[in-house]
């Protein structure tokens, strides 16, 4: 078995891709389950708006890469153009760099070591992470904190929420004088919400599945002083054109805004614009609304530019992270060499213990006869030497030349004879 990260991310795959190979966090822990019935030892599944990653330990890494495709009714040739495959050394990078926030849209952010976390945490609960996994995941939190620590990698960072901003202000300008519709209440709208909250705005809406999650929201942002509610989402028609910036980002697999619903509300607002950002992955707007006159819709991919701004503050931080993780990763595949050794070294002290017990076995005999101890340990001490030197002894004489002086440095190495 070996160690692969096989996925897809924002620099190998569209949103039009990513979208279609998500996991739904609620769907998880089953899907891993059945990801390592047949297809791999260990598995851990990380998926966000920006990649979708199996980390796996599997003697095949084809086979995560048809389950994926299975799981989720795609034509592997069609996706196998965006996938990428990483083995042992490289997956052990890739990981690290990751969590550090080295591989992120927005160099330097943090909320993807939180979401990893939270990936291990689902694949511990449903059983499916063994020793490497763990060990790479410990170390790989380690590494994140160690960046986080030593660097300024989060320092001037953008981040999809202050983007988000950034664009609305482009469009309206003063904030305080439009009316804000989140749909959805997870973590990402709250950092959202947050950003825009800072701006003041006319109103708040928090549209929602369950209305005690987007109320708990609504009021955290009213304590701050914002005209903050909540609306059901299934009451979302009846009051779309009221709002004249929209963040949405939900876990539904299917679009919740709808062509029809964003044209009504255009006509009814008499053209006046509406601004949307689909956090969603996959996406909570369908994506014709885009060439709708009046409507600025935005989705993950399009924020790319927004969030590279001041990315050179944080190139030589970025620089000094490298470092850290390519001194961990050396580190680690240290560790994982030695792993290697593990079944030898089991092997070897099994023999060892097989040929102690004959040999305690003829000594109890030799007891029960009437031998003295003195004898019966001296004849049980004389065959447990013979007998375990007998293979490296006989293996020695065996060899010439260069082959034997190796043998021969190895042996004294091994047993320590200094001279």
């Amino acid at each position: 078995m070996q160690l692969y990260v096989i996925g897809v991310n924002h620099t190998t795959a569209p949103i039009q891709i990513r979208e279609h190979v998500a996991f739904n966090s609620e769907h998880l822990g089953s899907a891993l389950r059945e990801l390592t019935l047949h297809n791999a030892a260990e598995a851990s599944i990380l998926s966000t708006c920006n990649r979708t990653e199996l980390y796996c330990s599997t003697d095949n890494p084809q086979k995560p890469l048809a389950w994926l495709s299975q799981y989720h009714r795609l034509d592997q040739d069609a996706l196998s153009p965006y996938i990428y495959t990483l083995p042992e050394n490289e997956a052990v990078k890739h990981a690290f760099r990751v969590a550090s926030g080295l591989d992120s849209m927005v160099l330097g952010e943090p909320q993807i070591l939180g979401q990893f976390k939270q990936s291990v945490k689902i694949a511990q609960e449903a059983g499916t992470l063994g020793t490497l996994l763990h060990k790479l995941f410990q170390r790989t939190f380690e590494v994140a904190k160690e960046v986080r620590t030593n660097t300024d990698i989060g320092a001037n960072s953008v981040s999809m929420s202050a983007a988000s901003v950034k664009l609305a202000q482009r469009i309206f300008g003063n904030i305080s004088e439009q009316k804000v519709l989140f749909i959805g209440a997870g973590e990402m709208i709250e950092l959202c919400a947050d950003h825009f909250a800072a701006q003041r705005p006319k109103t708040i809406a928090i549209a929602n599945r369950t209305l005690e999650r987007g109320e708990n929201l609504a009021k955290k942002l009213s304590a701050q002083g914002n005209n903050a509610q909540a609306i059901l989402l299934q009451d979302l028609p009846a009051h779309f054109a009221d709002y004249d910036i929209i963040i949405t980002c939900t876990a539904s697999q299917l679009p919740i805004v709808g062509l029809g619903m964003v044209e009504r509300a255009v006509k009814m607002r008499k053209h006046r614009p509406i601004f949307m950002v689909d956090l969603g992955v996959p996406r909570d707007v369908e994506p014709e609304v885009k060439d709708l006159d009046d409507v600025f819709l935005y989705t993950v991919d399009d924020l790319s530019a927004v969030v590279s701004e001041g990315m050179g503050n944080r190139q030589q931080a970025a620089a000094d992270a490298e470092l850290i993780v390519a001194n961990r990763v050396e580190h680690f595949m240290h560790w994982l060499k030695k792993r290697d050794a593990v079944p030898t070294i089991k092997a070897l002290r099994d023999q060892a213990d097989n040929i102690r017990l004959a040999e305690l076995e003829k000594a109890l005999k030799l007891l029960q006869k009437g031998e003295s101890p003195e004898k019966a340990l001296e004849l049980l001490s004389n065959a447990l030497t013979n007998k375990l030197l007998h293979a490296p002894s006989h293996a020695l004489n065996q060899t010439h030349g260069d082959e034997h002086t190796r043998l021969e440095q190895a042996l004294r190495q091994i047993y320590q004879i200094n001279h």
